[in-house]
């Protein structure tokens, strides 16, 4: 199989290392360009824990701190890795879906008065954890320490291999990935082409963004991890 992965990176180099493993080959084309801010130290005083919604929080968090011994709540198993790379050394995930997993979770293993959460995000994030928890008691400080620049164009090495059918799964990771990637390959003429590429997405809400396109087949992982998205795959 010759699978695209439009994840930013290093995820995507570390996913396609994967697929090779596997037996096939991949095209990377991330379609956001994560840029992380400078800036001052963050201030963790009265801060009782860390809240990662993705890995990239946690990296941009990394470079506005030396410290990683506070507690840090990771959205999901790669957020979590991810954190765990950079040293911090106190870190559980959620054990549910998305940002309402996040919640949920943060809501049976954090008290309200013990401090306030800080959110290192990006200028865009998906749902709103900050109002759902301050509903419920908490204080959230949500920093913005980065952000995902969209592409404008798919590259010419993408739009060549879609166009010659070499391209035979597509991997999407995000709404907004998904949804990029169906107005950019809509703008290049190539929706006839995604009709034969199995598309995987790693959630429904994912699948549902990329519904301006028709692919061969639309599969959506058991579980929103790689692992999970990674067994969607043909063998190869």
């Amino acid at each position: 199989m010759h699978v695209l992965i439009t994840r930013t990176q290093p995820d995507a180099d570390q996913l396609s290392a994967k697929l090779h493993a596997l037996g096939h080959t991949t095209i990377i084309e991330p379609l956001l360009d994560i840029v992380i801010h400078t800036g001052a130290p963050l201030d963790l005083r009265g801060v009782q824990a860390l809240v990662f919604t993705s890995a990239n929080g946690a990296r941009a968090a990394a470079t506005r701190t030396v410290e990683r011994a506070l507690p840090c709540i990771a959205v999901g198993p790669a957020t979590a890795v991810a954190a765990r790379e950079l040293d911090f050394s106190s870190v559980t995930e959620s054990l549910g879906e998305g940002v309402e997993g996040l919640v949920e979770f943060i809501k049976a293993t954090r008290t309200p008065g013990h401090g306030a959460l800080l959110h290192p995000a990006g200028t865009v994030t998906a749902g709103d954890m900050k109002a759902s928890l301050e509903r419920l008691g908490y204080v959230v400080r949500k920093e913005i320490l980065y952000e995902a620049r969209a592409a404008e164009t798919l590259s010419g090495a993408l739009t060549t291999e879609l166009g010659a059918g070499l391209v035979t799964s597509a991997m999407f990771f995000s709404p907004r990935t998904a949804t990029l990637f169906a107005t950019l390959a809509g703008n290049a003429g190539l929706a006839p082409d995604c009709r034969a590429i199995d598309a995987l997405a790693l959630s429904p809400a994912v699948a549902k963004a990329l519904a301006p396109l028709t692919f061969k087949q639309i599969l959506i992982a058991a579980k929103p991890t790689t692992d999970a998205i990674l067994e969607l795959v043909a063998p190869g």
